[in-house]
């Protein structure tokens, strides 16, 4: 005998040491994920929302874009300076006469040397005729002509004038004129530096710059309406979370006590203590306590999916909220100093139609603007090959000058003025909304300041509930075990408790919803872009 306790030990640390192998075994294989648990509080909840939310995060690119929009009205107020370059090829000669005019430019010198002949013929002919007449009348005079024309001075004059041909000369200085007026222009090339500058365009530049600013503090306004309803959106699908993991818990722990209560009678039965009815009694009420304790574990499981999503973590990442360890639900902290006129400065709600008030005022100034005189100055550089500053020159040469337009609009249809009394009538709709929607507000944050009044004695009247049912379970227990308290007194007893329980986390809960949709109505939660 004194062998077999030793043998004995050595058998059980067999066992433990297989039973330990098989576990780390166990482990190795089970996933690190389904082991590690993330705990989070309901600030970090929140932050994680912030970052993961694509309707947010589609909210924060429209502020963007707003930004833009305003740099881009600012732009309007700058020079607007552009540059332009362009090449033409024109296959056709140009030519600024006729062709008649051009033969006769290029034949100029033979037309002007045949004309020149038939002029000294006649000249001849008519110094003939008139010696010839002289001759009649004054024969001596009449002599000295002839010898006056019979001089070899004159004559070899008259044989040089007769001899010169000047035609080639003069045709080529046609042909040089002719030249001239068929300008090259196959091959085109033109560059030219414009800069305009308005200086007074009706106001629709300072109106549009002053709609674009109001713009961008719109979209800021509705990141800022997202921002509160993705934390409202958090907040609610935590405080679910705590409210179905407390109910889980008091489940388990009304399953525990029925089972108990159920181990306890079938002895009692046993004994002939008790009856059979009572044992069956018990059993239908812990096999209700068990469906329950499942029902509250798959709602668990399901709303940690849905907080998962919100928070943009994998649906099947295993999540412990901190407030969901806590033995009670923590009451909120509602702090109601806020006036009236500080929430609507604060709700996104009433700053965007305040604002898109604004911009429609705007608007009726921008279309205002269409009915006004436009004043512009301009200035430009233009180089081109060939060039025009000395008769289409192959070279390139610039020119640059400068002005002011000046548009006057004068009738087009009452387009201008149907536009602005158009915008004066969206500008008034949007005002009557921003009034609509004061009231509104300020209707919500009255009931859900009376509701939190209500919720706050609801919570404390719960708990009072609750002490009691606990001390009348705890009675009816001692009762039941003592046996001068039947069965159904005692599960009455734990059906008020259970009641008393459950009432009191719907009131933790239904106040911390509160809290969290009085922010909201508030406008206590404000994005940081």
């Amino acid at each position: 005998m004194a062998d077999a306790k030793p043998d004995s030990t050595k058998r059980i640390i067999i066992v433990m040491s297989k039973k330990i192998l098989l576990i780390v075994v166990i482990m190795s294989v089970i996933p690190a994920g389904t082991w590690a648990q993330r705990t989070l509080t309901l600030e970090q909840c929140r932050e994680m929302a912030v970052k993961s939310d694509k309707n947010l995060e589609q909210a924060g690119t429209k502020v963007e874009m707003a930004g833009y929009d305003r740099k881009i009205a600012f732009a309007n107020y700058l020079p607007n300076v552009s540059a332009t370059g362009a090449y033409l090829y024109n296959p056709n000669d140009v030519s600024v006469i006729s062709d008649a005019t051009s033969a006769t430019l290029q034949g100029m010198g033979t037309t002007i040397h045949g004309i020149s002949q038939e002029y000294q013929k006649a000249v001849m002919n008519d110094i003939t005729t008139y010696i010839q007449q002289l001759a009649a009348k004054d024969p001596a005079s009449a002599v000295k002509y002839m010898q006056l024309m019979q001089d070899p001075l004159l004559q070899m004059l008259l044989g040089k004038l007769s001899q010169t041909d000047m035609s080639e000369m003069i045709n080529a200085i046609g042909k040089d004129i002719d030249d001239a007026l068929h300008p090259d222009l196959q091959n085109i090339l033109i560059g030219s530096v414009t800069v305009q500058q308005p200086i007074f365009m009706g106001g629709k530049i300072v109106a549009a710059n002053r709609i674009a600013k109001l713009a961008e503090q719109l979209s800021e306004a509705q990141y800022d309406q997202q921002y509160q309803q993705t934390i409202v959106d958090v907040d609610q699908a935590y405080w679910q979370i705590v409210s179905i993991s407390a109910k889980k818990k008091l489940a388990e722990s009304y399953a525990d006590l029925l089972h108990g209560m159920e181990h306890d009678v079938n002895l009692s039965v046993q004994e002939g203590v008790a009856t059979e009815s009572d044992a069956l009694q018990i059993k239908v009420k812990a096999n209700e306590a068990d469906m329950l304790k499942t029902k509250s574990e798959n709602g668990l499981t399901l709303s940690k999916m849905l907080l998962c999503k919100r928070i943009g973590l994998p649906l099947d990442t295993e999540i412990v909220l901190a407030d969901e360890q806590l033995d009670r639900i923590p009451v909120a902290k509602i702090d109601s100093g806020k006036s009236m006129e500080e929430i609507y400065a604060d709700r996104p709600e009433t700053r965007s139609l305040e604002l898109a008030s604004r911009i429609y005022d705007g608007k009726v100034a921008v279309a205002r603007a269409d009915m006004l005189p436009k004043v512009a100055a301009m200035g430009g550089y233009m180089v081109s090959n060939p060039s025009l500053k000395n008769g289409f020159e192959k070279q390139w040469n610039g020119y640059w000058g400068v002005g002011v337009v000046v548009n006057v609009p004068i009738f087009h249809g009452f387009e201008a003025l149907n536009k602005t009394r158009k915008a004066k009538a969206e500008a008034t709709l949007y005002r009557s909304q921003l009034d609509e929607a004061r009231n509104l507000i300020n209707l919500q944050v009255n009931q859900l300041r009376r509701q939190e009044t209500e919720a706050l004695e609801k919570l404390a009247m719960s708990e009072s509930n609750l002490s009691s049912a606990e001390e009348n379970l705890r009675t009816a227990t001692i009762g039941f075990n003592e046996g001068v308290i039947n069965a159904n007194t005692a599960l009455a007893a734990q059906t008020a408790w259970l009641q008393a329980h459950s009432e009191y986390i719907d009131a933790g809960i239904e106040l911390q919803m509160l809290a969290a949709n009085l922010d909201k109505a508030e406008g206590n939660h404000k994005g940081n872009l």
